[in-house]
């Protein structure tokens, strides 16, 4: 997910007016610095396997908005990405980081 999340990083410290969807409606600004946070800060978190389950809910969320509203028009072929980490993600909020993550270590999990 960083690979998504970091061009978009980059838009966000770019100057310029921002363009970037805004499916909640809470303005551009504020939908990118959420989907920024999610896909790189989130995926960061996860990766190390530190607070897995509470950093799996914003990317399950940003990918549930992307499956449901930003690309609902999409066919499924186009969809199916977005789908599979949305299940990936629910399926890390409900199993945890596993045995070699740092939640295990800390026995936070």
């Amino acid at each position: 997910m960083i690979t998504h999340g970091w061009p978009k990083m980059m838009k966000l410290m770019g100057e310029g007016p921002i363009t970037f969807p805004d499916p909640l409606h809470i303005g551009m600004p504020a939908s990118l610095i959420l989907t920024v946070f999610a896909e790189v800060i989130c995926s960061v978190f996860i990766a190390l396997g530190l607070w897995t389950r509470a950093f799996a809910i914003p990317l399950f969320i940003t990918m549930l908005v992307a499956v449901l509203i930003v690309h609902s028009g999409d066919s499924f072929s186009d969809r199916e990405g977005a789908i599979q980490y949305t299940l990936v993600y629910a399926l890390l909020f409900v199993t945890g980081g596993g045995k070699f993550s740092l939640d295990r270590l800390f026995k936070m999990d």
